[in-house]
């Protein structure tokens, strides 16, 4: 896995300036899952990062069940914090690996590709901690994975969404505080419905096989939105970017 693909891809992302326009509502016509190269590409600009040796290859261990397992990082800081701890504790080991940043769309792929394999490696994502604790808070309901923010409102529950791109989508946020954002704009916008505005939790890995497994419409406008560590690292990487 090799950070130059995921970086040279960043150029033509949308990252900001999006606008809340209105709720979608999820009973609409039914479409099948998503097909595999669709999805990567949603995926495609959120960064995460693996711990890699010097030829690139991702580090593996064992579980308990003997199973291989590979570390996805959901933030820079928390793969540089393991890298560290690594060479206190396994100094010969930690000084040979690096943080390696890669899409969660090659991911995704390397993942779906491995599954097929008689001793399949087993993709781990390890969500932030401070955003474990938001989650925690909003519904009591989650007890584990990388929990994803998304925003609510109206007699239905429909999903916020977002002009990006001349396009309608749902913005599913990493950073709790991104959704905190976007739901005091449309306060402002629609006051009257303010008071059914709500903050769900889910998780990424649930998202991850709704988008392979799913039927409804909603699937084609879900978006996967960076967190605020995520844009600063696609700004100060992207080629030819200010």
């Amino acid at each position: 896995m090799k950070n130059k693909s995921l970086l040279t891809q960043i150029k033509n992302v949308s990252l900001i300036g999006a606008t809340v326009i209105g709720c979608w509502l999820t009973n609409t016509t039914k479409l099948l899952a998503l097909p595999q190269e669709v999805i990567i590409q949603k995926l495609r600009p959120i960064p995460v990062f693996t711990i890699a040796d010097a030829q690139g290859a991702p580090l593996i261990a064992s579980n308990e069940e003997n199973a291989k397992v590979a570390g996805v990082f959901i933030s820079k800081q928390d793969a540089n914090s393991f890298v560290d701890r690594l060479k206190k504790d396994n100094p010969t080991l930690g000084n040979q690996v690096q943080v390696i940043p890669v899409s969660l769309g090659e991911i995704f792929e390397l993942a779906e590709a491995n599954a097929k394999e008689k001793e399949p490696v087993i993709f781990a994502y390890v969500p932030t901690q401070a955003q474990v604790e938001q989650a925690k808070k909003l519904n009591n309901q989650y007890q584990s994975g990388v929990p994803l923010f998304v925003a609510k409102a109206g007699d239905d529950q429909g999903y916020l969404t977002i002009k990006q791109n001349d396009q309608e989508v749902i913005p599913f946020f990493f950073d709790q505080q991104q959704v905190q954002q976007l739901v005091d704009n449309f306060k402002k916008a629609q006051p009257d419905l303010a008071g059914s505005v709500k903050i769900d939790v889910v998780i990424l890995e649930g998202v991850l096989e709704a988008l392979k497994e799913g039927n409804d419409e909603m699937l084609t406008k879900i978006v996967l939105w960076p967190s605020k560590e995520s844009i600063d690292f696609l700004r100060a990487n992207a080629p030819n970017q200010n």
